[in-house]
């Protein structure tokens, strides 16, 4: 179901969205500033109904053929899908075809393989000792807005092949592939109450974690939200997956190829105009060739540039919304009073842009420990650099902070690559730029969180354990 452009047109969906009464947000055109599009709000009887059903879906239908048919629509719906996350929050439509959209169907191939080779029992010892997995019940699955599709590909695989029924709240900054994707969920065959789309915003959220018949809760987004959803299922002891905010560091030493890593850690910064969990947002460099290292990144952000998201190209586009443009310049301008040096970039909108929400691919370095920026999620493309000089104080001082999402190490080295790696107080570390395997957990500890997504750990993350000893054979 794809979002309309333009007006206060409201963006399609169930006939009960034409209610006047109902509660509507104003959708605004990250690019133009412009308002787009009504969201209607799901409030409490629209809740409460979501959940009765799902409820009465629990175990119900072919899960795997589900999920596998499910995947063919998604690829049916490629094209609709990445215009409707490139409208809602201005991902360039490129990087919305070739990223966004191809990393949910990535997850979700790998949760099916991995669906097809789990056991529902497991046998612990002689004598009719088995281990069950069953499904935790009705999820409440709350999405972000910075990788609409993916986090929701993430929830929903896992949930559905556990034998989950699911409802799902998406960002309100970010609905219209949620809503395709209850379309090609319909096509796939699930059956009523199986899976539900609310729309909402963050009362609609607390509303759907809160509930009573809710047999899990997760939720991907800023660690402050994460703390309200937890408290909202905590009061009737649900339990809660968090995949929350990171400050990641990426350790350069001496003995890397400099001129790659470089290029490699700006663009992971910078990517999705730095809108991700897991953006090396901290480049920490060997003092031996810290110079060169700045010198590099402050030349590679240059190279980066804004565009608007219909243009094709490997540009950036704007940020989601005007708080969270706001946001990033009053990072930038904290990092300006705090002493850190500026290399490329600074504050304000990118050249070329009067309006629209646009900031400058900005670097800075001799970003110390006691600045904000070198603790504080920018959730934009800002760099921050900081030199070491053993690798003790390296992994000291990636593990500053409060969050413990993801590390990037950058050396040849293959005993410190496991030094550094095990040192670290995160729940992945990549090295050298090699991505993750596919199917591989992804989440973090610490303040960004607690719970895997993806692969088997994704599926058994919704999944409940119960112990049966002393089983007769049949």
């Amino acid at each position: 179901m794809t979002a309309r452009r333009g007006g206060s047109a409201v963006l399609p969906g169930p006939a009960g969205w034409a209610d006047p009464e109902r509660p509507r947000l104003v959708l605004v055109d990250p690019a133009t500033e412009a308002p787009r599009a009504l969201l209607p709000l799901s409030r409490g009887a629209e809740v409460a109904e979501a959940v009765a059903r799902a409820r009465r879906a629990v175990g119900t239908g072919d899960r795997l053929a589900i999920l596998e048919r499910l995947i063919g629509e998604i690829e049916a719906r490629r094209e609709d899908m990445a215009q409707a996350i490139s409208q809602d929050m201005g991902s360039p439509i490129d990087f919305a075809r070739s990223k966004q959209v191809e990393a949910a169907c990535d997850h979700l191939r790998a949760t099916l393989n991995a669906a097809r080779t789990m056991e529902t029992v497991s046998e612990i010892a002689p004598g009719g000792h088995e281990v069950a997995y069953e499904p935790a019940g009705v999820a409440a699955l709350v999405t972000p807005w910075n990788w609409p599709l993916n986090q929701v590909a993430l929830k929903v695989g896992g949930a559905l092949a556990a034998g989950c029924s699911m409802i799902l709240k998406p960002s309100e900054l970010s609905t219209g592939a949620a809503l395709i994707f209850a379309e090609c969920m319909q096509a796939a065959g699930a059956p009523e109450g199986l899976f539900t789309v609310l729309a909402g915003d963050g009362e609609t959220g607390r509303l759907l974690a809160s509930h009573p018949d809710i047999g899990i809760a997760s939720f991907t987004g800023s660690t402050s939200v994460g703390r309200q959803i937890a408290a909202a299922a905590g009061a009737n002891l649900v339990p809660v997956l968090l995949e929350l905010g990171g400050k990641s560091a990426n350790l350069l030493f001496s003995d890397c190829d400099l001129a790659v890593a470089v290029k490699q850690g700006v663009a992971h910064c910078f990517r999705n105009s730095g809108q991700s969990c897991n953006a090396a947002s901290r480049m920490l460099v060997a003092r031996e060739v810290y110079g060169e290292a700045v010198a590099l990144a402050a030349a590679e952000a240059a190279e980066w540039r804004m565009g608007a998201p219909a243009a094709a190209g490997g540009h950036l586009g704007p940020l989601v919304s005007q708080a969270q443009h706001d946001r990033v310049q009053t990072h930038i301008e904290a990092a300006l009073e705090d002493g850190a040096r500026l290399v490329a970039g600074g504050p304000g909108r990118a050249e070329g842009f009067a309006r629209g929400w646009y900031p400058r691919p900005t670097v800075f370095a001799d970003v110390t420990p006691e600045m904000r920026l070198f603790r504080e999620e920018v959730f934009g493309p800002v760099l921050s650099i900081t030199p070491f000089d053993s690798e003790e104080e390296a992994v000291r001082l990636a593990n500053e902070g409060d969050y413990g999402l993801a590390g990037y190490v950058q050396t040849a080295d293959p005993a410190r690559q496991r030094r550094v790696a095990a040192g670290l107080k995160v729940g992945m570390v990549q090295i050298n730029g090699r991505s993750r395997a596919e199917g591989a957990p992804f989440g973090g500890v610490r303040q960004s969180g607690h719970g895997r997504e993806a692969g088997i750990w994704g599926i058994r993350a919704f999944q409940t354990v119960k112990s049966v000893s002393g089983l007769d054979p049949l």
